[in-house]
């Protein structure tokens, strides 16, 4: 069975959607459903097929979300030894060696996983060049636009 780190934020996430989609949207496509049928001629009725459509997407995404939560590791970060060694979990600050720009990315799984908001998968290239690492160390990591180096300025463990 595959296991899917996450921490215990995206665990609740995750179950939060499910339930959304268990007690709300598939209800609610059922009944889109059972009122386009009602309109007649299915073979030419756009509506039943886009809610059937729609139906497919959701139960899908509750079959992905039942599966990623049955195999769910649940690692929280405030309970890992503070060793200053970046792990899954923990807030790494880092500093581009060319630029001297600094970054901060929290370290999630792969459903978490914004960029945006400074949350990147473990499984993207710069976590796992940087997972193993202690603050001092430097880390070279491939980019799209070729090698990067970075020096870890800081772990928090949070």
């Amino acid at each position: 069975m595959q296991r899917y780190p996450m921490t215990p934020q995206g665990h609740a996430a995750l179950e939060a959607e499910l339930k959304q989609l268990k007690s709300v949207d598939r209800p609610r496509i059922t009944a889109s459903i059972a009122e386009a049928r009602e309109h007649g001629d299915l073979k030419e009725n756009a509506e039943y097929h886009a809610a059937r459509e729609q139906q497919g997407f959701c139960e899908a995404r509750i079959r992905d979300i039942e599966a990623k939560l049955g195999g769910a590791q649940v690692i929280d970060p405030a309970t890992l030894p503070k060793e200053g060694r970046v792990v899954f979990g923990v807030t790494v600050v880092i500093e581009n060696m060319d630029t001297e720009e600094e970054k901060q990315y929290k370290i999630v799984g792969d459903d978490e996983a914004d960029f945006k908001a400074g949350k990147i998968s473990v499984n993207s290239p710069i976590a796992r060049g940087l997972i193993g690492k202690v603050e001092g160390d430097e880390a070279r990591i491939e980019t799209p636009k070729g090698v990067v180096e970075y020096e870890v300025m800081k772990v928090i463990y949070d």
